[in-house]
This record gives structure tokens, C-alpha cells and sequence, in this order.
């Protein structure tokens, strides 16, 4: 199952950094011939894809971090029974992870809120998703009632309670929410689509997409493009410019997974079997 997973991407990966005519004579290389960066010099030439990188790396950040804060809050609410409506506010929650509202709807209240073709949808639309308040809602369920009782005893307010004991106490929890939104952040592909017009504006993966497109029109016609001068020529193929543009994209949302392994199975163990 590990190699099915690998093997496409050191296909690609070996694709990107390998010249036209080796990948023609070997298709399935795993390791790259007649190593270039061409491909990756090529993809850099032009401003847009920096420009969707770094707007694709706000919507990340800044997204996750507005999610969290709503998430955790809300769960915290939520994981307290004495809260008046505590059940019905639940099956608020609950009910748009059974029945969503579709695109039109969703297109006329972004459209309303004056978020269309404006960078901020990509941070706005989906603010909470139900499921990931769901377990942070049930790990919040499983800390001891009495922690809590201690600290209103020393006067604690419950902002207060938030913040210094149950944030700390809830960091497996949170850093694997905080990856899940990240990765959703990172893939999110319909928003930038739908939403935004302006290709200035456009994330990595849409404009990953358009990449592809053209690349594989300008495959049907046979066009190459050209790298270098004279006798250092390089032939770039649109297989080499879309294998590094897809590794390009891939590798820093691949580089966030080793800080948070240790807290991803746990968190993830520790908010589904309580509650």
C-alpha cells in the first residue's frame, strides 16, 4: 500500500528534474536522467505562480488560525451541559454535516457579503466544519470537570479557564484539527474556481489546474519550450513543466506533517473514544 502511494511521486518527482528526451525513452523513471532544474527555472520565470503561492500560504495561515478560533470556542461552549440550549445549538451543528445548502446559495451570500472575487473568500467560506467541532467538542468532554472547579475556586473566569488550562491541556487535539484545516486550506480547489475571476488572485491549485490545460493543449500540438542558449539548449516538454509545478505544490503542505506526527494519532485517539 506504502509503494502504491510513493511510486507516482517519485515518478513525478524524478520527471521534473529530468530533460525531455529521457523521459520520452524511459516513462516510468523513479530516478532522474540527465538531472536539470529547467523545469523548476522554467515554472519560476513568471511572477503568477509566486504570486498564487503566497496567496495560497495567507489563505492557510490566516484561515487556520480564524478556524481554531472558532472551533475551540464553540466546542468549549458546546461541551458544557449546562448551557441553555446546549442540545439544540448540537443539532445546529450537526444538521450541515447531513444536508448542505449547494453552490447557489452559497454563491449568492458570498456575492451579498461582497466576497467575490476578493481574496478573503478563501479564508470566510467554511469557517467551521462541523465535524472537526464535533471532536474538539468531545475531547473538551473527556478533561476532568474538576480542574475546572479548581480553578473557579482561584477565581478563574472562563475565558480564563480557556486560555490557561484547557488550550494547554488540549494541544494534541488542537495541532490535528490545525492540520486538518491547513490541508483543506492548502487542497481547496472549488473556491478559487468558482469564486475568483482575477488569476492574480487565483491559489496554487488553481492555477495548478491551468497550468495542466495548457500544457496538455500545447502537448496536442507538439510545442516545447526552449531553456538556455545555443549549445546548453534544453527541451522542456509539458510533462516537465507540470511534474515540477505539481511537486512545487506539493512539498511544503508534505513539510508540515513531521512537526505534527506526534500529535496526530494521538489527538485523534483521545477525541473519539470519550464522550
Amino acid at each position: 500500500m506504502a509503494l502504491v502511494t510513493l511510486l507516482p511521486i517519485l515518478n513525478v518527482f524524478a520527471m521534473s528534474f529530468s530533460e525531455a528526451d529521457a523521459i520520452f525513452k524511459h516513462p516510468l523513471m523513479l530516478v532522474p536522467y540527465n538531472f536539470t532544474i529547467a523545469a523548476y527555472e522554467y515554472i519560476f520565470s513568471t511572477s503568477i505562480l509566486l504570486k498564487s503561492f503566497f496567496v495560497t500560504v495567507f489563505a492557510t495561515v490566516v484561515g487556520t488560525l480564524f478556524n481554531l478560533a472558532l472551533t475551540i470556542t464553540g466546542a468549549y461552549s458546546l461541551s458544557k451541559t449546562a448551557l441553555p440550549g446546549n442540545k439544540i445549538l448540537l443539532w445546529v451543528c450537526i444538521f450541515p454535516m447531513l444536508f448542505g445548502a449547494g453552490l447557489i446559495p452559497t454563491y449568492m451570500l458570498l456575492k451579498e457579503l461582497h466576497l467575490l472575487n476578493n481574496i478573503w473568500v478563501l479564508v470566510v467560506s467554511g469557517m467551521v466544519v462541523p465535524f472537526n467541532l464535533i471532536l474538539m467538542r468531545n475531547f473538551f468532554w473527556s478533561i476532568p470537570e474538576e480542574l475546572e472547579e479548581a480553578m473557579r475556586i482561584d477565581g478563574a473566569s472562563d475565558m480564563g479557564i480557556l486560555w490557561r488550562m484547557i488550550i494547554p491541556l488540549s494541544k494534541p487535539a488542537i495541532a490535528t484539527i490545525g492540520l486538518f484545516y491547513a490541508v483543506g486550506h492548502w487542497n481547496d480547489f472549488f473556491t478559487g474556481l468558482f469564486f475568483l475571476n482575477d488569476n492574480t488572485k487565483w491559489p496554487l491549485q488553481v492555477l495548478l489546474r491551468s497550468i495542466v490545460i495548457d500544457m496538455n493543449a500545447l502537448n496536442t500540438r507538439g510545442v516545447t519550450a526552449v531553456i538556455g542558449q545555443d549549445a546548453t539548449k534544453i527541451m522542456l516538454t509539458p510533462e516537465n513543466i507540470k511534474a515540477a509545478t505539481i511537486i512545487f505544490s506539493v512539498v511544503p503542505i508534505l513539510l508540515v506533517y513531521p512537526f505534527l506526527q506526534k500529535y496526530f494519532v494521538k489527538g485523534i485517539m483521545l477525541g473519539s473514544v470519550k464522550g
